[in-house]
């Protein structure tokens, strides 16, 4: 049985909100210095990852509404396949940078789907 796109639309936005959540009060060498944060953050990132990565299977034209999916999911393999190191500033940037775009994004097409 397939799964819903909505539910892989909310599984990014579940795991985007919970790491602005996890950054919350943090700057970049608080987060760096925090190994539970780091890893959090990392964790939820594969999460977003794997859902776009699903999507994109199921829908195609709906993940092409989401800007840089290939991107996400290649940033997805080097968290989870470790092709190369990841720096934590790295990971920290596109936190606080591409995140609530991506967010903004799922928002709108959640809006849309329901």
């Amino acid at each position: 049985m397939q799964r819903d796109p909505r539910a892989f639309l909310w599984d990014v936005r579940e795991a985007a909100l919970a790491i602005q959540s996890f950054t919350e009060g943090l700057d970049v060498k608080t987060y760096v210095g925090n190994e539970m944060a780091q890893a959090a953050v990392e964790r939820k990132f594969e999460v977003i990852g794997e859902a776009l990565n699903q999507l994109a299977k199921l829908d195609a034209a709906m993940a092409a509404r989401i800007p840089d999916v290939p991107q996400i999911v290649a940033f997805r393999n080097q968290l989870i396949y470790g092709y190369a190191t990841v720096n934590p500033d790295t990971v920290w940037n596109i936190a606080q940078n591409a995140l609530p775009g991506l967010l903004a994004a799922v928002h709108g097409l959640l809006d849309e789907l329901t």
